[in-house]
């Protein structure tokens, strides 16, 4: 049985973090805090997250140098982030941002209601890719076993490189875009699921020629 998702907190003040915890326990999620950059990266190499919650300003490593180490890791380019800044901060910060790999940007103090929300679609696109991937791998493997099934390969194929490209676009936003948000990730949620449903059907069929 796959365990909760984990999200990560990274804040420097102790109160942000509570705060952050408060909003999101509602989620049953496991959640993880962080103080600096540093330790976001260690939780990062130690456990797999569906999400991180980045907070801009910290001391040492800053949220944007600590958001490109997590992206130029192959075990880590994957995990969506969503910074944090505060009202007064620089306006070039949003687009440093989206530049850094973020697939959304919070200004604090923020709605709990919009947090809960946007973490929420952010996770359940972070389930349907996955569920996504090992269908695709299925496929892959089930698609080699005979001639009949070499179309099965070419779709596995094509679905595989769909999944890539959603993704990429959710984790490394074109510079310039104003994010995501929720409703574009909503879509692209929408576009995993009708992706795995067909997956399934491909499954099935293989599966009954076999």
């Amino acid at each position: 049985m796959m365990g909760r998702e984990r999200i990560l907190l990274v804040d420097d003040h102790e109160a942000n973090l509570v705060a952050l915890e408060a909003i999101l326990n509602p989620l049953r999620k496991t959640l993880v805090r962080a103080r600096s950059g540093a330790e976001a990266m260690k939780a990062l190499l130690r456990d797999d997250f569906a999400l991180v919650l980045l907070d801009v300003v910290m001391p040492g490593m800053d949220g944007f140098e600590t958001a490109s180490h997590i992206k130029r890791l192959d075990q880590t380019k994957d995990v969506a982030i969503i910074f944090l800044t505060g009202a007064d901060g620089d306006p070039s910060h949003t687009f440093r941002g989206y530049v850094a790999g973020a697939v959304d940007f919070l200004t604090k103090p923020f709605d709990p209601w919009v947090l809960r929300a946007k973490v929420q679609v952010f996770l359940d696109l972070h389930r349907k890719s996955r569920q996504l991937k090992e269908q695709a791998n299925l496929l892959q493997r089930m698609a080699g076993r005979g001639e009949d099934e070499v179309r099965g390969a070419e779709l596995a194929a094509e679905l595989a490189q769909r999944l890539v490209t959603m993704e990429e676009r959710l984790c490394a936003p074109e510079p310039g875009e104003s994010g995501l948000g929720v409703e574009a990730v909503k879509e692209l949620s929408g576009q995993m699921a009708t992706a795995r449903q067909t997956c399934d059907r491909l499954v099935e069929h293989l599966r009954v020629a076999e």
